[in-house]
């Protein structure tokens, strides 16, 4: 993989973890978060949609890499909903 390759992927990553973000409507964190969570995401929307026999959708191929764009973002959406779930709310004070 060339390094234009990985830039492009963690630049992918990036918008999809601030989509899943933006979905939730919970965001904490800044740039490399949102790469995080659109690696995480692929990660966890992909184990979904194998186990349930669901098909790649909108996937990019970057040398030998697939990103699975849609999976990507469904996957951080859950994430930061489980998340949002779990962390404390942010102090407000007025």
């Amino acid at each position: 993989m060339t390094p234009l390759e990985i830039i492009i992927l963690v630049v992918i990553a990036g918008v999809c973890g601030a989509i899943g973000q933006s979905i939730t409507g919970y965001s904490r964190g800044g740039m490399l978060t949102a790469i995080a969570l659109g690696f995480i995401g692929a990660l966890l929307g992909m184990a979904l949609a194998r186990a349930m026999s669901l098909p790649e959708l909108l996937a990019v191929q970057l040398g030998d890499t697939t990103f699975p764009i849609v999976w990507s973002i469904i996957g951080a959406s859950l994430f930061v909903a489980a998340i949002s779930l779990i962390a404390r709310p942010a102090r407000r004070d007025i």
